[in-house]
């Protein structure tokens, strides 16, 4: 929200994306120069609890959803 005490600006960024930087970001993250923030890792059955710590402002990076399923442990 803008505050009506400090003046601000609202903008728009939008991102166009092509093959040769698609081919750059991807040799940087094969060599390991370039890697997500990730702030966790949730199996998909805590969604819930992913969405409410993206919701309450607490992640400080990417939230990951596993969609591959475990097996069970012995």
């Amino acid at each position: 929200m803008l505050s009506p005490f400090v003046g601000q600006k609202l903008g728009t960024f939008v991102a166009s994306e092509n093959a040769e930087d698609l081919t750059a970001l991807r040799e940087l993250i094969e060599v390991g120069r370039l890697t997500p923030a990730i702030d966790r890792t949730y199996p998909l059955s805590q969604v819930s609890a992913a969405i409410r710590r993206m919701l309450d402002g607490k992640a400080r990076g990417k939230i990951v959803i596993n969609l591959i399923s475990e097996p069970p442990r012995p």
